[in-house]
């Protein structure tokens, strides 16, 4: 009997000290519940905020406003939660030491995606190319797709995809085909020394003059690019938008092989050829286009 009694007095001496414990402890709970609510709200309002005061600003883009909202969302909650274990009697000093410890192991860690994401938030800011223009950097060469925070996406001109790290674009010059809107081209054609020159070069301005995608300013050239005791390289020098330099390209040095190829004299070895201005490379091919190259009969 005296142990049933004691054993009833200590349950008793518990359910009163839980009891009290929970009376203690619920106005914390309660205040952490509350806290956890507000925390929450006014995160998503204020992350929506600066997500719609970035979109706003001129050069930046989409992806990098709607990344920084996302840092100050998680950055208010980790301090709510913060709070809220405060509320239950425990250092915060010690989480927040600890905090900055892991973040410094992750840093160290994702050492390589951190400078992705560093580099993609330079891309972003200053915008060497945006979606759907042409670019080439080191040896990779294509139309651009998406530009992420971690990698960007690129389509070459045979239609293969290709996701590059952002750091790897940044660390290279960037030849960006389509920022500007006209790009100059040269076609060349190679005649033989006892060819009408003056002819020659008339024939080839004609060809410019018949074609509707080269611009008249700043007008056409042709000139004498090269000679020697056997002939002569002449190139017509033409300016055309961007979007049209593949195909007139492609349609000019067709025409001039064409021209040149069936003059009443006959030339024995005409050579006519495309070609970037000097110093540059053409943009690449559209999808499924050959590659330029010299034609000769």
């Amino acid at each position: 009997m005296e142990q049933a009694s004691g054993f009833v007095v200590a349950t008793r001496a518990a359910l009163a000290q839980l009891s009290a414990l929970a009376v203690q402890y619920s106005f914390s709970v309660i205040g952490a519940i509350i806290l956890l609510i507000l925390g929450w709200l006014i995160s998503r309002f204020v992350s929506r905020w600066a997500h719609n005061g970035l979109s706003r600003i001129h050069g930046i883009d989409a992806t990098l406003s709607q990344f920084f909202a996302n840092i100050i969302r998680y950055a208010i909650m980790v301090l709510v939660i913060v709070m809220v274990l405060g509320q239950f009697g425990v250092q915060t000093a010690s989480i927040l030491a600890a905090l900055g410890a892991i973040g410094l192991a992750v840093g160290l860690a994702l050492q390589g995606t951190l400078q992705n994401i560093a580099a993609g938030i330079m891309l972003l800011v200053l915008r060497p190319f945006r979606v759907g223009e042409s670019i080439e950097t080191g040896n990779i060469q294509g139309i651009v797709v998406d530009v992420g925070l971690f990698a960007t996406e690129l389509k070459t001109s045979d239609g293969v995809y290709r996701l590059a790290p952002n750091s790897t674009l940044w660390n290279v010059p960037i030849t960006n085909y389509s920022r500007r809107p006209t790009r100059r081209n040269e076609i060349s054609v190679r005649i033989e020394a006892t060819d009408d020159l003056a002819r020659a070069q008339a024939k080839l301005m004609a060809l410019a003059g018949r074609d509707k995608r080269v611009l008249r300013d700043p007008p056409p050239v042709v000139y004498v690019a090269d000679f020697d005791a056997g002939g002569a390289t002449i190139t017509l020098r033409y300016w055309t938008s961007s979007s049209d330099w593949w195909i007139s390209s492609r349609e000019l040095t067709k025409a001039a092989k064409l021209a040149f190829g069936k003059q009443p004299e006959g030339i024995p070895d005409p050579q006519v050829s495309s070609h970037d201005a000097p110093g540059e490379s053409g943009p690449p091919a559209p999808l499924g286009a050959d590659e330029p190259g010299s034609v000769r009969t």
